[in-house]
């Protein structure tokens, strides 16, 4: 009876554990948040930027940002998806890359399954030449490509990214044929390479380098977005030209599926106030990041409008061939 008993009282106590984890949260340990590329980039800094100004509004909650970059995005996404749904790992994504890895490939996670908790940025694409490039308009890009059939090179942050995505599009629109693709880890490993000559031209987002712009080291082309954001506002929009190209970068916070409702909510508030702060827009502003604050519901409907275009893509214009 005394062995009954104790064995009763263990596996009530093993019961109550996730419960007394939850009510713990965010007390126990510090939150991980993996951002699936490597440091530098657009995502990278607009996680380490947004996440102390969440953490400043939910007592106790202490993060680190750790970088799993590979596989463009598919590495640290799967870690992301597979973590135990407790509130101590959290990670950063960007659409379309989030809903496209999964369909040109096998994967260990399902891109609408995830928790979405909060989108921040919506950085649009555009193509970044060297400053001294013979190629100074976008209708010259145009001509050179047809000039050079399957010769020019571009760059993007990998597979199925946004960026390459964008130049599908553009290809097709265009009416041009293919050019080469030269896949990076991320945008702050793939800016080198440009100003380094290696590569004929770089599509990639407006914010990626647009210091670079100012400084003279870089040009941009055109700005696949409905209005010339106020930041590079000397830029024309692909629309502006002739060409009906609109696509970018939607980046935010996501968690693993599962996430328990109270810790979900609590994340969702802390990420919309955050998104309001004076001291995060004044340095968003900064740091070139384009904002589109969406919180939960409203992150998750833009995700699975994605995923349906992507679909649509797909069959079509598989990427991978």
């Amino acid at each position: 009876m005394i062995q009954r008993r104790a064995w009763l009282a263990g596996g009530a106590a093993m019961l109550a554990r996730p419960s007394l984890a939850q009510a713990a949260w965010p007390a126990e340990r510090p939150v991980e948040v993996i951002v699936p590329f490597p440091a530098g980039g657009g995502v990278d800094v607009m996680t380490r930027l947004i996440m102390p100004i969440v953490a400043a509004q939910i007592p106790g909650l202490r993060h680190i940002v750790t970088n799993r970059s590979g596989a463009a995005g598919q590495i640290g996404l799967e870690a992301t998806f597979n973590a135990a749904p407790d509130g101590y790992t959290l990670g950063a994504t960007t659409l379309p890359a989030h809903n496209a890895i999964p369909m040109e490939r096998p994967t260990r996670f399902r891109a609408m399954d995830f928790t979405f908790l909060a989108n921040i940025v919506e950085d649009a694409n555009c193509f970044y030449l060297r400053a001294d490039s013979p190629i100074t308009t976008l209708a010259d890009l145009i001509a050179a490509a047809r000039a050079r059939p399957r010769q020019m090179t571009y760059a993007t942050t990998g597979v199925g990214s946004d960026d390459h995505l964008f130049m599908l599009a553009f290809e097709q629109v265009a009416n041009i044929p293919p050019l080469i693709h030269v896949p990076f880890a991320g945008a702050a490993p793939l800016i080198p390479q440009l100003l380094g000559g290696h590569v004929d031209v770089a599509a990639i987002n407006v914010g990626d380098a647009l210091q670079l712009k100012r400084e003279g080291r870089l040009r941009i082309l055109a700005q696949a977005s409905a209005t010339r954001w106020s930041e590079a506002a000397d830029v024309p929009t692909f629309r502006e030209l002739g060409l009906d190209i609109l696509h970018g970068a939607a980046r935010g916070i996501v968690g693993p599926p599962g996430l328990p409702a109270p810790i979900t909510e609590r994340l969702t508030q802390a990420f919309a106030v955050a998104m309001r702060d004076g001291d995060f827009l004044r340095e968003a502003q900064r740091q070139f990041m384009p904002l589109n604050p969406l919180s939960g519901g409203e992150y998750r409907a833009m995700a699975q409008r994605t995923e349906g275009q992507l679909r649509a893509l797909w069959q079509r214009r598989p990427w991978r061939e």
